[in-house]
């Protein structure tokens, strides 16, 4: 609850290479999160080569932050394992979050940025990416150690809950 409550985006990171072991936890999260009848329709792209993130800080409208990053994971759903149409978003943002909130736990500092359903994005980070054409990119998570610390945001709001109806 800890990690959830002070998870925030973080844009800014330190020149440090984020570990293998805290990669797989990131992705070991990821892979945690529901799935509407278990179908997992989830890949992973774990990017840390600098020309990479660079060119894909040009793709990507807001991701000037991965200029700085020391890793991005493009998180996407392979429509060849839907069971139910559709679904795959909910699963693979599920995953996004389980990673954000994950980074937040070890010490790192993360943000969503979103490709799906934008698809200028999506057509231009499967081209860049090689992606398959039933792989569809969902969100790009910029990662890496804090280079700034933001306090956490109280976003708990009363007037937004309702209770048996509207």
């Amino acid at each position: 609850m800890e990690a959830i409550l002070r998870r925030r985006s973080i844009r800014r990171y330190q020149q440090k290479k984020v570990e293998k072991e805290k990669i797989n936890k990131l992705l070991q999260a990821g892979m945690a999160a529901p799935s509407a009848g278990n179908e997992q329709p989830w890949h992973f792209i774990v990017i840390e080569k600098r020309e990479k993130l660079n060119k894909l800080a040009k793709i990507h409208p807001y991701g000037h932050m991965l200029e700085e990053a020391p890793l991005a994971i493009l998180v996407c759903g392979d429509l060849s394992q839907e069971k139910y149409e559709g679904f795959w978003v909910q699963d693979c943002s599920a995953a996004t979050q389980n990673i954000l909130i994950m980074a937040e736990d070890i010490g790192l500092g993360a943000v969503w940025l979103g490709v799906y359903p934008e698809q200028s994005r999506v057509k231009e980070i499967s081209s860049y990416l090689e992606i398959p054409e039933n792989v569809i990119p969902l969100a790009l998570v910029s990662v890496g150690y804090p280079g700034n610390s933001k306090a956490p945001a109280e976003r708990f709001l009363e007037k937004r809950i309702h209770q048996d109806q509207w």
